[in-house]
């Protein structure tokens, strides 16, 4: 037999035909999981997440883009799973939404929570679908920072700080706000506030003054929110896709693809858990403006 006689050889030949099955399986296998559109074909619904707090929005925009202009993809749906976050990214999601609605039908899909950013991001879409017990709301602004004045006191480090104007520092954490800083701050998160306001008006297409009502940052069940006109539609995930699907002309069965993720599920997971995110807030000093649903009390 040729084992016997080349034992060498049928080592070396059968170890490298597990080796290339192993490789063939693993490339079937990510090819089958990677839920991307350059593996899908036909008329499809693009899916692009949105999960924990809210600090960027390069991959998100980038991500809407893509699907926007591809012809394949007839409709999207922003799926949030969110309590909201930083200001600019919420407010740059949001007008790419309603750049893309102009010629593509966009639904937002609220999960267990969509709140604050969250649910500014919700707004620019054509629809929006919530389950009834989706934590929602929370229209508002909460600006905070950490004071670390006693504690530097208590070990004796002195703070020196040169400015060039007397609000330069305002929000310092190593010294107590003055009244008038907080009246500057206080000015500062209605400005933020109102732009909010507007943002929902325009693309709820909701009378000013019912918006206005509604956001005092408290929060809404998706039932409550379907009663004030704060969402369209009651439903889960894939009843935003099925009406999606159809916004977009789609007939027959509708198929998904998922926007590709550029990080590694776990380093996603460090880097932009809404845990991690909380502990910056906590342990960073610098002041900072949110559409974010937090226990904290505004200033």
């Amino acid at each position: 037999m040729f084992s016997r006689r080349h034992p060498y050889l049928f080592f070396i030949l059968t170890f490298s035909s597990v080796v290339a099955t192993a490789m063939i399986v693993m490339v079937l296998l990510f090819v089958l999981g990677t839920r991307n559109a350059e593996f899908e074909f036909g008329e499809k619904v693009g899916i692009i997440e949105i999960k924990g707090i809210i600090a960027e929005s390069k991959n998100v925009i980038h991500n809407i883009k893509r699907f926007r202009e591809d012809d394949s993809v007839k409709a999207i749906v922003i799926r949030i799973d969110s309590p909201g976050g930083a200001v600019g990214p919420s407010q740059e999601i949001f007008r790419e939404i309603r750049k893309t609605s102009k010629s593509k039908k966009v639904v937002a899909s609220m999960g267990t929570i969509a709140a604050s950013g969250g649910y500014y991001i919700a707004a620019g879409a054509d629809g929006i679908v919530a389950n009834p017990g989706t934590i929602t709301g929370s229209i508002g602004v909460i600006m905070g920072f950490t004071n670390y004045q006693e504690l530097l006191d208590k070990i004796g480090l002195v703070p020196i700080v040169i400015k060039s104007g007397k609000y330069k520092d305002i929000g310092s954490p190593v010294r107590k706000m003055k009244p008038e800083e907080k009246r500057i701050l206080k000015d500062f998160a209605r400005k933020i506030h109102r732009q909010f306001i507007q943002d929902i008006v325009e693309g709820r297409t909701m009378d000013r003054a019912k918006v206005e009502s509604l956001a005092d940052g408290r929060i809404f069940t998706g039932e409550e929110s379907k009663k004030l006109g704060l969402v369209d539609r009651i439903g889960n995930f894939e009843d935003a896709v099925e009406w999606a699907g159809r916004l977009g002309g789609i007939k027959g069965k509708i198929s998904t693809v998922y926007a590709r993720e550029k990080k590694f599920p776990l380093l996603r997971y460090i880097t932009d858990s809404s845990a991690k995110a909380l502990l910056n807030r906590i342990t960073d000093p610098s002041l900072s403006a949110n559409y974010l649903y937090t226990p904290e009390k505004d200033l």
